[in-house]
């Protein structure tokens, strides 16, 4: 099938788009958006089949990881560091869930791993570069 392997790689950090209008909309405290702004996040993406483990390393040694399966319930964790269960699904080659208040789509496009996350009308862009 169309993208199967697609999204595994290493990904940095390159640019994003109305940033400070998403976490203000998903209520992050103001500490996690400094921290977060034009942060070098490398997204680490290791995937078998429809099993994907997902990290974000961040500067300074922090790191997020979400492991999840295509269509199957799983334990995750939002960027403000909120625990929920979602089911993540593949539509059209792209991957997407429903986190507590904001909708998220992950994608590779030209090479690039581009993720838009939606929140009350706000869209909010972040694109990666692929390293590895």
């Amino acid at each position: 099938p169309k993208g199967t392997m697609a999204f595994a790689g290493k990904y940095e950090f390159e640019g994003d788009e109305n940033y400070d209008a998403f976490v203000q909309k998903i209520g992050l405290p103001s500490d996690k958006v400094e921290m977060g702004r034009n942060c070098k996040i490398v997204t680490e993406v290791v995937q078998n089949g429809n099993d994907f483990t997902w990290t974000q390393h961040f500067p300074g040694g922090r790191t997020t990881t979400n492991s999840f399966t295509v269509g199957k319930e799983a334990d995750m964790e939002t960027m403000g560091g909120k625990k929920f269960k979602a089911t993540v699904k593949m539509e059209d080659g792209k991957l997407v869930a429903d986190f507590p208040n904001y909708h998220h789509t992950a994608e590779i496009s030209g090479g690039k791993l581009v993720e838009i996350s939606t929140c009350s009308g706000v869209v909010y862009k972040r694109t990666s570069k692929k390293i590895a």
